[in-house]
């Protein structure tokens, strides 16, 4: 339930796609989160490199916690450049119980933005520039490590 697509994601097709797949799989909730690329400073849009082995990996700990309360976490990223006013990450939990949803949608884009291996770049006069200023550095992943 891990979608990578390169590019700038289709919002309405991505949450109607998954919609029909799991409207009938007796889930009361279907809670949602669309991150927008916005405008910021000069940049023309942001540019992502991923590291999917470690990003499956992170996301399937999160499966077995949903798992554990009845529930399931979808998530869609962009790879590559994605233009200001465009999305580059959906991502969904459905429970049977709402209260389950919020709370866990809240804790999956939180955890999603200090854990997941996702490295974010400005596109500025059409170049990748490092968005340091706006990167977390990964817990126990050597230079990248938040232990410096």
């Amino acid at each position: 339930m891990l979608w990578l697509y390169n590019g700038a994601l289709d919002v309405e097709s991505i949450l109607s796609d998954w919609y029909r797949e799991y409207r009938d799989k007796n889930f009361g909730a279907f809670i949602n989160f669309v991150g927008i690329v916005r405008k910021e400073g000069n940049i023309e849009g942001l540019s992502f490199d991923i590291y999917e082995p470690l990003l499956r990996s992170w996301f399937e700990e999160w499966q077995k916690r949903a798992k554990s309360k009845n529930a399931l976490v979808l998530m869609a990223h962009s790879i590559g450049d994605v233009p200001i006013h465009k999305s580059s990450y959906i991502s969904a939990v459905l429970s049977p119980k709402r209260r389950v949803a919020l709370s866990m949608i809240d804790e999956f884009v939180e955890d999603f933005k200090a854990n997941a291996p996702i490295w974010k770049y400005d596109l500025v006069d059409g170049k990748r520039v490092y968005a340091k200023d706006r990167s977390l550095k990964l817990p126990n992943s050597g230079i990248l490590s938040s232990k410096d």
